[in-house]
């Protein structure tokens, strides 16, 4: 054994790595130590969770890009006469917008990937969003302590909706310029303060010398800046709250099973990064979009037949050409254009109060002030989902509907036709949509139930002593049984009692309404087996296997033949 001791610190000699000497000089101004804690942070690994992290990595895109982009373009509307190497548009007068999107196109050395790159990151990071919002819903992970993180998502994905569409006007060119014709109609059929949105976001009337100017401001600058404060603000809380789970072994309300922040999950962050932005240069570089120079610039004289906007806008061109051509006069003479204030303004507003006010429905109708860090499968909440699945086929319904021309000279149809059967399914194709996904819900429940009961199908067929052939189940692994017996046990409130000791409830209309809702929101679900039955069938289990028991590996008993088994 050495005697030799180690010199205590202040009398070594030798300097410390150059590493640790900035490790020192950066935690003594910055205190970067005490973040140690984030090194082990822990995030659960599940495939639906990537999609947040799509949009994250299409937001990165959508900056480096849009940087670029700022250097080239020209926000202006000022007319110039085009001399530039498009030939089918030499001497043709058009803003100076128009022209730099085509400087950008053909003559800027990889501008036109670029824009490309910049537009389908657009479109990736909105449904990325839209799929992301879904999940969230699906799942229940809106609930208590996320009310503020999912008010904050949802902002971000209006915000960025409104994003894309202020960043798909500024080339100036004849699609765009029919969709802001179209958003200027909407804003003036807003009673009273119309004409002064209108004037704040045009500055003027339609097409004014100002608006491709405004728009740049809003979309290089106001938007992105609240989108990255909203951002950051959310992941924030997403680490303050810890990430949510789906129930499984080892995972309860207090823990988080999965992986640390350093160094597995940011590895595996890092590649799904590259191969995000991978997939997104390929798309910009073999799939052509947005070609400006199909369109020709804007002419108010003219419209590009077959127009149609980005898909995220799509619901809100259907509404827009289903509601009839409805109107009437207030006293003072004002006209209310229902044709275009109902459909483009009045449903849009109600479809995203609805969505941002779930969480707070369902915790009043519910009355549950626990915290939830442990997800629901869709199944194992019938009617949440069933109204989610109904609200997205509206928006589908409404989706086709702005497609309507298209539709009709694809697969020629009438166009009259198409429009009314939108009207029709607008109404009718949400209430199937409804009942057919809470079946479904309910079957995949008593599916759950009776693997539980009666095991798995193995597909081996075993022949009994006396002639008869079954087929032989297996008992559910442990896993998968866990997190199907720990499932929320959801259930309705209690009916309310009308008056107590002779006194009436002075709040018996607000609880019978509660009750009522939560008999919709949590009634007819199928129950967990209970602890006897399950007793029961794993008994059962065990002797239909031939005395395999919970191990189902074992040795037939001793002078007995074996069953006949055939795979």
């Amino acid at each position: 054994m050495s005697t030799t001791d180690t010199a205590p610190q202040s009398t070594r000699t030798t300097a410390p790595p150059k590493g640790e000497r900035i490790a020192d000089w950066a935690d003594s101004r910055l205190g970067i130590y005490h973040f140690k804690f984030m090194i082990r942070k822990v995030f659960p690994d599940h495939w639906s969770f990537m999609f947040g992290e799509i949009a994250l990595y299409s937001f990165i895109m959508l900056i480096l890009t849009g940087v670029w982009l700022s250097l080239f373009f020209n926000p202006s509307m000022g007319e110039v006469v085009y001399d530039g190497p498009q030939t089918a548009m030499q001497g043709m007068r058009m803003s100076e917008a128009y022209a730099s999107t085509l400087k950008i196109s053909f003559e800027i050395r990889g501008g036109l990937f670029i824009r490309q790159l910049h537009h389908w990151s657009a479109l990736v990071m909105i449904g990325a969003l839209c799929i992301h919002t879904l999940r969230h819903l699906l799942t229940g992970s809106f609930r208590k302590p996320r009310e503020a993180n999912w008010l904050i998502g949802f902002s971000m994905l209006v915000l960025v909706t409104l994003e894309g569409f202020v960043g798909y006007s500024l080339p100036d060119d004849l699609l765009s310029g029919t969709g802001l014709r179209i958003a200027e109609g909407v804003t003036l059929a807003i009673p009273v303060v119309g004409t002064y949105l209108t004037l704040f976001l045009f500055g003027g009337e339609f097409p004014s010398f100002d608006v491709i100017p405004r728009f740049y401001s809003i979309h290089i600058l106001l938007i992105p800046a609240i989108v990255a404060a909203l951002l950051t603000v959310h992941l924030i809380l997403v680490f303050y709250h810890k990430h949510t789970q789906f129930r499984g072994p080892g995972r309860t309300e207090q823990n988080v099973v999965g992986q640390p922040l350093m160094p597995q999950y940011t590895a595996k962050a890092g590649g799904f990064f590259f191969l995000v932005t991978g997939v997104l240069a390929l798309m910009a570089g073999i799939a052509q979009i947005n070609p400006v120079w199909v369109f020709g610039p804007y002419r108010p004289d003219q419209i590009s037949q077959g127009s149609q906007p980005d898909w995220y806008m799509g619901f809100l061109e259907g509404a827009l050409r289903a509601m009839p051509a409805w109107e009437f006069v207030i006293p003072g003479g004002y006209t209310i254009n229902m044709g275009v204030l109902l459909p483009a303004v009045v449903l849009p507003t109600v479809m995203m109060a609805v969505i941002a006010l779930w969480p707070f429905l369902e915790a009043w109708v519910t009355g549950d002030k626990r915290e939830h860090h442990l997800l629901d499968r869709p199944r194992d909440h019938p009617t949440r989902t069933s109204f989610v699945i109904a609200f997205v086929s509206l928006y589908m319904v409404l989706f086709f509907g702005g497609a309507n021309d298209i539709l009709a000279e694809r697969f020629n149809l009438s166009l009259n036709s198409i429009t009314w059967g939108v009207r029709i399914g607008v109404f009718v194709v949400p209430a199937l949509t409804y009942i057919v996904t809470r079946r479904i819900c309910l079957a995949l429940q008593l599916r759950d139930r009776d693997k539980l009961l009666h095991g798995r199908e193995t597909g081996k067929i075993r022949r009994l002593p006396h002639g008869e052939f079954v087929e032989v189940h297996e008992r559910l692994d442990r896993g998968r049984e866990y997190a199907l017996l720990t499932k929320e046990p959801y259930k309705p409130l209690e009916a309310p009692e009308p008056e107590h000791d002779g006194v009436p409830n002075p709040q018996s209309r607000k609880e019978a309404l509660r009750y009522r809702l939560s008999r919709w929101l949590y009634g007819g679900q199928v129950p967990a087996p209970t602890a006897q039955e399950m007793q029961e069938a794993l008994e059962h289990l065990g002797h239909s296997a031939g005395g395999h028991g919970e191990a189902g590996h074992k040795t037939p008993v001793e002078g007995r033949e074996p069953d006949q088994v055939l795979h």
